[in-house]
């Protein structure tokens, strides 16, 4: 039976490397698989699932209109990185791919922006999802990190700001909830 999973973590723990791991499991045994990402993180080109690592491929991208039900191919199995950025409605399409069509549905995203505020497609991955997982990454300060802090060119703090703002290990940090707080 398939299901609609949901692999969350903070910043720079492996989760898109994750998912190119994943992909290459399921073409290594002559299925297909389908790739997304979203349209609004181009900082390695548009429609480019890339780990830090280097493995970088090709993805079909996403946006606030995209229909998953109308639009995926008939596929062995879908992968979205930076899931956090799906609406609801797009959630519940994949729930349905997943459920209906029998496709299993692996996203992978963060949890909560810098504020420690959810995301929308994370609050209803979170909600939906059959089988959720906490992929590990670890604090300066050696606790497990499970928030993100988005930091200015001088590398402070910033407390305040859109909830979107594109960027990778130069604006954003990872860390546990003590360093979330401290200030």
């Amino acid at each position: 039976m398939a299901k609609l999973y949901f692999r969350y973590s903070a910043m720079n723990a492996g989760k898109s490397t994750a998912l190119l791991q994943v992909a290459h499991n399921y073409e290594e045994q002559g299925q297909q698989v389908q790739l997304y990402t979203a349209a609004i993180d181009h900082r390695y080109g548009l429609g480019k699932v890339t780990s830090r690592l280097g493995p970088q491929r090709e993805a079909d991208i996403f946006d606030g209109t995209y229909n998953f039900l109308t639009e995926a191919k008939q596929v062995n199995c879908v992968l979205v990185d930076e899931a956090q950025f799906l609406s609801a409605v797009q959630v519940q399409q994949l729930h349905q791919l997943a459920h209906v069509r029998g496709v299993p549905v692996i996203c992978y995203g963060l949890r909560s922006d810098f504020l420690g505020e959810p995301f929308v497609g994370s609050s209803y991955l979170l909600t939906l999802a059959d089988d959720i997982e906490e992929l590990k990454n670890i604090c300066t300060c050696g606790k497990k990190a499970t928030m993100n802090i988005r930091v200015d060119a001088d590398g402070k703090r910033l407390k305040s700001g859109a909830q979107i703002d594109i960027g990778g290990n130069e604006r954003y940090h990872h860390v546990c909830g003590r360093c979330f707080y401290a200030d």
